[in-house]
């Protein structure tokens, strides 16, 4: 399998870090790291921000086949689906960060979060909303696939977020900074403004490669 204690510690530091940012409580999110042809997943039932090394599932990517026994995450389909799809991202994090998740079960939703720059230099300019489906089920990771085909950063309504990045810091900068917006969202009592095409545009200059 080709994994190493080393990165197995790598990825439950992550969990670890997940879960001191608030991101995921108790057993809710899950996280996975490509590592070749193999992606470490949280497995099911696990809390990720106390994950432990026999928590953790060692998939192979192209068919979700779990080689050390351990069940991976009910939400496994979509992140390894995911990493099949995007062969540049390497790591998936699905999470409920407290505002992110009350505006995916907000009744109207913003159609614009680019509140401060930092939202379309890491997240990208345009967030993907998925419709509810059952936590875990075949339509959820469809359409969490489909999304993510041209998004790094989708909202599930009713349920959470996932974000795709090529490292851990890459996943956890874009889930904090999609949290940060929407905490202005909703403390701004939706009455807020958000950055012109012009000021995005213009951006590229800032972080080049980064605006989507």
């Amino acid at each position: 399998m080709n994994v190493t204690e080393q990165q197995i510690n790598e990825f439950l530091a992550a969990a670890h870090e997940v879960g001191a940012r608030r991101l995921t409580r108790c057993s809710s999110g899950n996280l996975s790291w490509r590592i070749g042809e193999v992606a470490l997943v949280s497995g099911t039932g696990s809390w990720v921000p106390e994950l432990r090394k026999e928590q953790v599932a060692i998939c192979r990517i192209s068919d979700g086949t779990s080689l050390n026994g351990v069940k991976p995450s009910m939400e496994s389909t979509f992140h390894l689906g995911i990493l099949r799809e995007r062969p540049e991202v390497n790591t998936v994090l699905h999470c409920q960060s407290p505002f992110a998740t009350t505006v995916a079960c907000m009744k109207e939703k913003p159609a614009n979060f680019n509140v401060t720059a930092e939202l379309p230099c890491h997240c990208g300019s345009e967030i993907a909303v998925v419709p509810y489906y059952r936590p875990g089920s075949p339509e959820l990771a469809k359409a969490v696939i489909a999304a993510m085909a041209h998004h790094d950063s989708v909202i599930l309504e009713k349920h959470g977020q996932v974000f795709a990045g090529k490292d851990f810091h890459d996943v956890i900068e874009k889930a904090e900074f999609l949290e940060m917006a929407c905490e202005i969202i909703i403390r701004s009592g939706m009455n807020y403004r958000t950055l012109t095409e012009e000021e995005i545009a213009d951006l590229d200059k800032y972080v080049l490669g980064k605006v989507k």
